[in-house]
């Protein structure tokens, strides 16, 4: 299965990761805010036995220690999340590492942190949490990738 699939749903609960995963989607981003660390890392671990059974590639959203603590082998941060994580502890544990970018300057340093991936965005309106940057649009990736 190759990972990660160019563009995946970004879910905020096991009951998401469940469905989806059920359905036979390949690539998932758990992205939970404001749990309980015990409710998180229980969550996490659950999202994880889940997509294995289906075959799915669970991405952990910003919770890089629980992710480790979890077996995750995929965690996805962004820039905030990438200047406070241990980038050398998350690749001992074998976990790749995704980076969220909106704005040039944001690419370039995600780019120095050496990702398996960089993520832009968002393409569209997002309900997940507010947004300090507008949408970028399929027209705006577009010019992003001509670079």
């Amino acid at each position: 299965m190759p990972y990660p699939d160019r563009f995946y749903p970004v879910v905020d609960s096991l009951a998401w990761v469940t469905r989806l995963a059920r359905l036979g989607v390949g690539t998932i981003q758990l992205r939970i805010k404001d749990a309980a660390p015990d409710d998180l890392r229980a969550e996490i671990g659950e999202a994880l036995t889940i997509a294995r059974a289906h075959g799915c590639q669970l991405v952990v959203n910003d919770y890089w220690q629980a992710a480790i603590d979890a077996g995750a082998d995929a965690i996805h941060l962004g820039q905030e999340d990438l200047a406070a994580a241990d980038l050398d502890a998350i690749r001992r544990a074998g976990a790749r590492i995704g980076v969220s970018t909106h704005s040039p300057e944001e690419l370039e340093t995600a780019l120095a942190a050496d990702p398996y991936y960089v993520a832009l965005g968002p393409i569209y309106e997002t309900k997940l949490k507010a947004m300090t940057f507008a949408p970028q649009g399929l027209d705006r990736i577009g010019e992003w990738k001509r670079r």
